[in-house]
């Protein structure tokens, strides 16, 4: 299965994200992502990742892992799990669209 990354509107040299950017900053594992509508941005290298909202299972419906039949991608210091083209990255009790 072939995953693209969803990477943000706009890139770091077009809109650097930070304390006095105008957007509401939400801590997020060991980053932060900033807030545009419905949607977040979380900076990854040289751009920014989409962080969309929570996925449409909790770790408690479905527990993604090495037998659960999805796609492991590995992504930083965690591992993503395809779906349907795109992405679950655990985070604390639910899954967060990637």
């Amino acid at each position: 299965m072939t995953v693209t990354d969803t990477h943000a509107e706009h890139t770091l040299a077009e809109h650097a994200h930070g304390a006095a950017c105008g957007h509401e900053a939400v801590p997020h594992g060991d980053h932060v992502d900033y807030v545009h509508g419905t949607h977040r941005h979380a900076e990854h290298g040289d751009h920014y990742d989409e962080h969309e909202a929570v996925a449409e299972h909790t770790t408690e419906q479905h527990a993604h892992g090495g037998d659960c039949g999805h796609e492991a991608v590995p992504h930083d210091d965690h591992t993503d799990y395809v779906h349907d083209g795109h992405r679950h990255a655990a985070h604390d009790d639910h899954y967060d669209e990637h």
